[in-house]
C-alpha cells in the first residue's frame, strides 16, 4: 500500500467514527438537542450518517484493492463523500427561524475527512506489479 492509501484508510475510519459523535446542538425552550449524524430524533434532518458510513465503507475497501480499475472508482465515490459531508454541513449549520445551533467536532471532523480521503485518492500512485 502507498502512503496515499494507508491515509486514506484512516480518513474513512474517521468519517465512519464522526458519524457517531455530536454534530450540532440547539438549545430551545430551557431545553438542549444534540444531534448526531444517526441520531437526529426532533429534527426534519433525517440520519445522513447511514449514507456517509455506506460511502465510507466503499471508499475504504476501493482503497484497499489493488486493482487497475479501483483508483477511477474510488475517484467518483470519495468524490460523492466529501460533497455528501458538505452537504451536511450547510444543512446542520444554518440558522432556522432565528435558532442557530452550535457546531460541534463531529460535523467538521466528518467534513474534513472527507476531503482528506478525496485528495489521497487524487494523489494516489499505483504501484505496478509483474
Amino acid at each position: 500500500m502507498t502512503k496515499s492509501s494507508i491515509i486514506g484508510v484512516i480518513a474513512t475510519i474517521i468519517v465512519i467514527i464522526s458519524a457517531f459523535l455530536p454534530w450540532i446542538s440547539i438549545h430551545v425552550d430551557g431545553q438542549t438537542l444534540l444531534f448526531t449524524g444517526m441520531n437526529t430524533k426532533g429534527s426534519s434532518f433525517g440520519e445522513p450518517g447511514k449514507l456517509g458510513i455506506a460511502v465510507a465503507v466503499m471508499v475504504l475497501i476501493l482503497f484497499l484493492i489493488n486493482k487497475e480499475w479501483s483508483p477511477r472508482v474510488n475517484l467518483f465515490t470519495s468524490a460523492f463523500l466529501a460533497a455528501w459531508y458538505f452537504r451536511n454541513m450547510l444543512i446542520f449549520s444554518r440558522c432556522e427561524m432565528g435558532i442557530c445551533p452550535e457546531q460541534k467536532i463531529g460535523l467538521f471532523l466528518s467534513l474534513g475527512a472527507a476531503i482528506i480521503a478525496f485528495v489521497c485518492v487524487l494523489l494516489h500512485r499505483r504501484k505496478h506489479v509483474k
